[in-house]
């Protein structure tokens, strides 16, 4: 892995602010005002002890609230055969990494995916280098695992152009400081999800850009594809960028190691033969990427975010 960022500044501009049509109220003022001090703090006393006092936070207050009662509702599902007590262990672990994960955010700079004295230990980076070396775009898909920030910044470390897929923020400020702070580290092309980012989709591939995609949250007009052993709408844009394009998909995963330490997977990348019949060809390429998503899942149930709505709530 190459120790130096891969600056693309020249040549981009971070997007505007997903919500900047929205006013901005005085509560959008006073959380944006909060999530500044708290960032401000999490620097003073340093990565390490961010992390571990949000995990603290988190783990303590989290499985209290009502949102907890999906997760353990989405693991009952999944996994009928668990205890209670299994259950309130993933679920403890599932807030433990995401207060973690968001006081990380203020360190973000910390992290030097492969680099000696970095805090990310990076397997199959060869297949960045390969990426590099056929210089067409591929498409890195993972899901909400550990620290998911740590996938694009390690892409973009390795010196590949990309675009990063985003979910905006609903505090307008917020959403512009977040912008900031990853095109610092993950580069400054940032593509929100929904409508105005399909077109950018297409343009950064166009543009030779390899794109960055978590794919394991529910949307709602996708297409039906099995996850998890039930069937839940799944975005297909990789599946269908990938097809028109012939870009490689490669999947990968971030789990925590512990503390504020990981381990980044580019795993190999999923083989598909074309049938002809495009429709058929995007979900059934969709279902072998659930299929990878999966698998991360199972290894570190803990680690993947349970508490989204990601099956409709007949089958939850």
């Amino acid at each position: 892995m190459r120790g130096a960022v891969m600056s693309d500044a020249a040549v981009d501009e971070t997007p505007l602010p997903e919500r900047r049509n929205r006013p901005v109220t005085i509560a959008h003022r006073l959380e944006y005002a909060l999530a500044r001090m708290l960032v401000g703090f999490f620097r003073i006393v340093g990565i390490d002890a961010a992390s571990a006092i949000a995990s603290a936070f988190t783990r303590s207050v989290g499985p209290l609230l009502a949102i907890s009662k999906r997760a353990d509702d989405n693991l009952k599902a999944v996994y009928p055969e668990m205890t209670a007590g299994e259950r309130r262990r993933i679920v403890a672990g599932v807030w433990d990494n995401l207060g973690r994960t968001a006081a990380e955010m203020a360190h973000l700079d910390k992290f030097r995916p492969g680099e000696a004295g970095g805090r990310v230990e990076v397997i199959g980076d060869e297949r960045l280098r390969r990426t590099i070396e056929a210089g067409r775009p591929a498409i890195f898909v993972s899901g909400h695992f550990a620290n998911w920030e740590i996938m694009p910044i390690t892409i973009h470390r390795a010196g590949i152009r990309l675009a990063s897929v985003y979910r905006a923020a609903n505090n307008p400020l917020i959403d512009e400081f977040i912008i900031k702070a990853r095109a610092l580290v993950m580069g400054r092309c940032q593509i929100p999800k929904g409508k105005r980012g399909g077109r950018a989709l297409i343009e950064a591939l166009k543009d030779g850009r390899s794109l960055g995609m978590l794919v394991d949250q529910k949307l709602n007009d996708g297409i039906s594809a099995p996850f998890l052993g039930r069937e839940a709408m799944t975005a297909p844009a990789a599946a269908r960028l990938a097809l028109k394009y012939g870009a490689p998909i490669y999947p990968g995963w971030v789990e925590r190691l512990g503390g504020a330490h990981f381990r980044m997977t580019i795993d190999s990348p999923i083989q598909f033969a074309p049938s002809g019949d495009a429709t058929a060809d995007v979900r059934e390429l969709t279902i072998l990427i659930n299929r990878r998503i999966e698998t991360y899942v199972r290894a570190r149930p803990d680690q993947w975010l349970w508490l989204h709505r990601r099956w409709p709530k007949a089958s939850a």
